[in-house]
């Protein structure tokens, strides 16, 4: 599994109705893209759950190399390049993933945490430590957790039944999203637990 995620800030008198139309008319083309297990379309919005800013944030789960790459060098990416630039794209080697008990239900919140694994510290303890933390509550849809190597920082994203679980159970500092849509034609092929 591979995760991976572009953020493009916004100004902050952007009018988000302009993303939430963009999902609404094109969401569903990836519903049945080849190699992605989901892709979330989250945005926040400046005022809103705590965001500083307007933001187009959507997150990927990849089954496989191919699919990523299928995507970011086809006509996918290259529209987001046309209509707001090339963005930085994150990408993380994935850990573990978990549907939890609402992974029936659309998810319509989202939380992202991140915590470095200190120098001193050994790796796979940070890992260990962070698969026990996953979230496995009633109102959790599903969690990846995964790695950035270059800065050692380990990654967990949430996907919640609504905004008042993600509000209330996610860690203290996650960044907080709204989902819009969620494409997920490989979601039942991501490997169930750790990826090790």
């Amino acid at each position: 599994m591979q995760a991976m995620q572009y953020e493009i800030t916004l100004p902050a008198d952007y009018d988000m109705r302009i993303i939430r139309r963009r999902v609404a008319d094109r969401g569903h083309l990836l519903d049945g893209f080849p190699g992605l297990g989901l892709k979330a379309y989250l945005i926040r919005e400046r005022g809103t759950a705590g965001s500083p800013v307007n933001q187009y944030a959507p997150f990927y789960l990849w089954n496989s190399t191919e699919g990523m790459n299928s995507f970011l060098w086809g006509p996918g990416f290259q529209g987001i390049n046309d209509d707001f630039g090339r963005p930085v794209v994150r990408h993380w080697l994935g850990l573990a993933f978990q549907d939890g008990p609402a992974r029936a239900v659309v998810p319509r919140s989202a939380t992202r945490s991140v915590e470095p694994v200190p120098p001193g510290r050994a790796p796979a303890e940070a890992v260990a430590r962070a698969l026990e933390r996953l979230p496995d509550r009633a109102e959790v849809h599903s969690t990846a957790l995964a790695v950035d190597t270059a800065r050692w920082e380990l990654t967990t994203f949430t996907l919640w039944d609504g905004p008042e679980a993600a509000a209330a159970l996610a860690p203290d500092g996650a960044e907080r999203y709204e989902v819009l849509h969620l494409s997920a034609p490989e979601r039942e092929k991501l490997p169930q637990g750790r990826h090790w």
